[in-house]
């Protein structure tokens, strides 16, 4: 990944330092099993991690002969440790090694990626309760639809997260796991006991059976949880980037002191860091689809999945953790204007509470069909002449038949659209929305 997505602790996590020196966890934990196995003489384990200096550089140019990047690493230590290093990989396949390394990467990974989706859902719980009762208009088709808050948008975004983090814990628990079972999977060189004592050293669970490899679907879900999580910052992202056009109005990004919008324009305000989000989520859902494919090889293994996944391993991670950190400070930072939601949401002259009037005709007894005719009529005479949709409803024959003016006048109070906020609240928020 390019490190203008990047933060650096993803970065050190995907480095090639970082990458041997989980292999060589791995190594030196099947060594100790087998040690206490009795395959191994005692304290090789020990001897080998006082002797070993692993050089990226000199693997590198190992490779570039053998061609095989698990036997240029061997040859490496091999170089670096001396005689004890014939005790290492004793049994094991060069798979075993690269999915329990994997495993533990991915999964350290995804902490940091959990622990960065903490901080947004902090970040928007917080404006949520500052916004809980800040009248916007809501919209559906990108139309003036019913009054909401700012505060409802951001909560619904909260909850949306909240299932993001009990997916991410799901997919944590099932990329997990380790495999030390030999060429295909069938221990006939390395003991079960073995593979236990290895997955357990290194905080990951045995596959309960694998080929040569950890069957895949385990992969494309885990990259498939980072691009849904993706797709809602997304989807907020689009919103920002709505109530920032101009003639909307209603949030913007911050906009820092000595900060440029254009080149050319210098009065512009630019939705950047939403724009950016949007690309980098469909970057995320391309990682998945990837991944999707990984999940069907040939037999026991190839090695088709093996070029994807050092791309999207580190790429899909480290974008979902910078995505993440970007969204928190566009949220934290987001500048909100209460009166030009206001403004907007009585731009129509009250068009908003015309299914309240629908609803009240209905109860006094009009057909509904013939209702709607009779509101939509005078809606139509607001949007197409300019009228004040209230005063054309009061002028309307039909409707003040049955309909007295405190009725009429009732129908477009906002606080009958907003008078279970803090119920909404109370679910997603808990006894802290009280």
């Amino acid at each position: 990944m390019i490190e203008r997505y990047a933060r650096p602790e993803l970065l050190h996590l995907w480095s090639a330092a970082a990458r041997y020196r989980a292999w060589l966890d791995v190594e030196l934990a099947a060594c100790e099993a087998m040690e206490d196995e009795g395959d191994v003489p005692p304290g090789t384990a020990a001897d080998i991690r006082a002797r070993v200096a692993l050089d990226a550089d000199r693997i590198a140019e190992i490779e570039k002969t053998v061609k095989h990047d698990v036997i240029a690493f061997l040859t490496q230590v091999e170089e670096s440790v001396g005689e004890p290093a014939r005790w290492l990989h004793l049994g094991l396949t060069s798979s075993d090694v690269l999915d329990t390394s994997l495993a533990v990467l991915l999964t350290r990974a995804l902490d940091l990626i959990t622990q960065a989706l903490e901080g947004l859902m902090a970040a928007v719980k917080r404006r949520a309760f500052e916004h809980k009762h800040t009248v916007m208009v809501g919209r559906s088709h990108g139309m003036h639809a019913e009054p909401t808050t700012f505060g409802l948008v951001l909560a619904i975004f909260y909850d949306e997260l909240h299932r993001h983090r009990r997916r991410l814990a799901g997919a944590r628990e099932r990329i997990a796991v380790g495999k030390v079972s030999g060429a295909v999977g069938t221990f006939a060189n390395v003991s079960p006991t073995v593979e236990a004592a290895v997955c357990d050293a290194l905080g990951l669970a045995p596959a309960p059976a694998s080929s040569q490899i950890v069957q895949r679907d385990r992969h494309a879900e885990y990259f498939g949880a980072l691009a849904l999580l993706g797709a809602s910052v997304e989807r907020f992202a689009v919103q920002v980037r709505h109530w920032q056009r101009s003639e909307v109005g209603e949030a913007e990004e911050r906009f820092t002191k000595g900060q440029k919008g254009s080149s050319a324009m210098p009065h512009k305000r630019n939705p950047i860091l939403s724009e950016n989000l949007t690309g980098l989520a469909r970057l995320l859902r391309g990682y998945a689809d990837a991944a999707i494919e990984n999940v069907a090889l040939w037999h026991e293994r190839d090695i088709s999945h093996s070029s994807v996944e050092r791309v999207i391993g580190p790429d899909a991670t480290t974008l979902a953790h910078f995505m993440l950190h970007r969204a928190t400070g566009l949220v934290a930072d987001l500048v909100v204007y209460p009166e030009r939601m206001r403004a907007n949401l009585d731009a129509g002259g009250g068009l908003v509470y015309s299914q309240r009037l629908l609803l009240d005709l209905a109860r006094a007894g009009v057909a509904r069909q013939t209702a709607y005719a009779w509101v939509q009529r005078n809606a139509m005479k607001a949007v197409e002449q300019g009228a004040d949709f209230q005063t054309a409803v009061l002028a309307d024959p039909d409707i003040g038949a049955h309909l007295d003016r405190p009725t009429i006048e009732r129908a477009f109070d906002t606080g009958h659209h907003l008078r279970h906020v803090d119920t909404i609240f109370e679910r997603v928020f808990g006894s802290e929305a009280a």
